[in-house]
């Protein structure tokens, strides 16, 4: 492919990269505005409802253990019922059989440690704080792939304001964790992204002949671009998120595929002529590297309490079942391995009927909320009254998300556009996976995994109607107003939901008439 203008490094940078990240002040404080909305929606009145709620009573426990520990033991019956009371001192010895790794819970330990085990804001506090580390590292994430402050604004205010994720940032269980390794990871590799290019429009710039072009034995591969930390950050990330839950799994493969087909696209774009085998033979092998045995290693990493104890759970399995076979690896890994197969098969089996049990062909509509919390109280002047913890998304958000993902599915095959690329491929990494196992119960809530990204696609439909940076006139003032008239409605809508999201006592009629459709009771 022969280039389109002369071989100059800021030619060459401005044609690779394409929109930057806005200058000026706004870059950081919309974002961090955005950050401090979604902070206060999510620590005020954090400690309500003061009590466990829903899986809380799995992974606060555990979390409170490996405090005590570095793995998890087991407890009593009605240890909710002192854990709740501020007594979380009857933790048994013996070790507990748990099905998710520990990074998670060690980051709700965290908070724990700093605001004690004894209350509920000590154990929610971690969940919070990413959550609202989400909001701001979405703003800025939608600020590069858009080129504009206004619309990273609107994807942190979209974040920040969804039920969905408000609910899980105010409940300590894993999934918040993992969303936020995720989107930290894609934040990453957007970064490595950035860099790649500058780096092949740099080298390729330096080796311009007096024709102005590199020679054809530069343009037939292109130059190796070395070791890239952004890639290494990205590793780590999802080691992390795997270190959550195995479902980023899926995304470990993605993204990998995704950073190695920006590099197979630049070196086109840059007119190195062998691009495919270039990009594959010279980028793929250090991106593979970086990412994969450091996801991986990451991964062991996080298992560093259960290697040092002497008693978890299949801690010296593999002493008990020595093998001719297996026997030159490790005692500890072959142990852990056990432990993995054991967990896989549980995850497997998993069918168990719940009442809020949701298929994944149900969770971009809706179809099915899961409740976390839900009694009636007294109190709020009505015969009766509701206090209700519901994993609802905003409506106007999730619904517009879901159709927006049509678009972009158009740009993406008709337009070849990146960005459009990106997005589909965290939203397919994080959803499509469960439509393999059908019998497997799953929930709603799941779907916080790739939610930022649903925010991305929709964020990308708000920028098509506010029109690009040339877009003057009736057609700017137009988008700004039918953008602007969206979002107003999305935060009226959030303001009418969130007393079912937050755990304020209502009137049941008032609660009733939040329960749009029957399968939301």
């Amino acid at each position: 492919m022969a280039p389109l203008h002369a071989y100059t490094r800021a030619g060459l940078t401005e044609r690779l990269l394409g929109a930057t990240a806005p200058g000026g002040p706004l870059r950081w404080i919309l974002p961090l505005a955005m950050a401090v909305l979604g902070g206060i929606l999510r620590f005020v009145r954090l400690g309500e409802p003061g009590s466990l709620v829903f899986d809380e009573t799995y992974y606060v426990k555990d979390a409170y253990s490996l405090l005590q520990s570095g793995y998890e033991r087991e407890w009593p019956e009605n240890a909710n019922d002192s854990f709740n009371a501020g007594d979380p001192g009857v933790l048994l010895d013996a070790p507990n059989y748990v099905v998710h790794p520990p990074v998670g819970k060690w980051m709700i330990a965290f908070g724990m440690l700093v605001f004690g085990s004894d209350n509920a804001f000590g154990w929610r506090f971690s969940a919070a704080a990413i959550g609202t580390l989400s909001v701001l590292l979405l703003a800025l994430v939608a600020q590069r792939m858009f080129g504009s402050a206004l619309l990273g604004a609107a994807a942190g205010l979209l974040l920040a304001i969804d039920g969905h994720h408000l609910v899980e940032s105010r409940t300590s269980l894993l999934d918040i964790f993992l969303s936020f390794w995720l989107l930290a990871a894609f934040a990453a590799l957007l970064l490595d992204r950035d860099d790649g290019r500058r780096r092949l429009a740099r080298r390729l710039s330096s080796r311009v002949g007096d024709d102005g072009l590199p020679s054809p034995a530069h343009l037939a591969y292109g130059p190796f671009l070395g070791f890239r930390a952004w890639r290494l950050v990205a590793g780590i990330c999802l080691g992390l998120a795997l270190g959550t839950k195995w479902s980023a799994l899926p995304f470990i493969a993605a993204f990998g595929l995704l950073t190695v087909a920006w590099d197979l696209s630049a070196r086109r774009i840059a007119g190195v002529h062998h691009w495919v085998r270039a990009g594959v033979l010279k980028d793929g092998p250090l991106a593979f590297a970086c990412m994969v045995p450091v996801a991986l290693l990451t991964y062991l990493g996080t298992w560093t309490g259960w290697f040092l104890s002497e008693d978890a759970y299949d801690r010296t399995w593999s002493e008990r079942n020595p093998s001719e076979q297996w026997g030159w690896v490790p005692d500890g890994l072959r142990s852990l391995a056990e432990y993995h197969r054991s967990a896989f098969s549980f995850h497997q089996g998993l069918g168990t009927d719940h009442p809020y049990e949701a298929s994944a062909w149900t969770w971009l509509l809706m179809g099915r909320p899961t409740s976390f919390f839900y009694e009636k109280p007294t109190g709020c002047g009505a015969d009766a009254c509701s206090q209700a913890v519901t994993v609802l998304g905003n409506p106007l958000i999730w619904w517009s998300a879901a159709l927006s993902l049509l678009v972009l599915l158009f740009f993406w095959l008709g337009r070849r556009d990146w960005r459009a690329a990106a997005i589909l491929t965290g939203v397919a990494a994080g959803y499509l996976p469960w439509f393999l196992y059908p019998e497997r119960t799953t929930f709603y809530f799941y779907a916080v995994s790739f939610e930022p990204f649903l925010v991305l696609a929709l964020v990308y439909c708000l920028g098509l109607v506010l029109g690009g940076p040339g877009a003057e006139g009736p057609r700017r003032r137009s988008g700004i107003v039918l953008v602007g008239l969206f979002l107003a409605v999305a935060v009226a809508l959030s303001a009418y939901f969130l007393p079912i999201w937050t755990a304020e006592v209502i009137p049941y009629d008032q609660w009733r008439m939040r329960m749009w459709l029957r399968s939301w009771i």
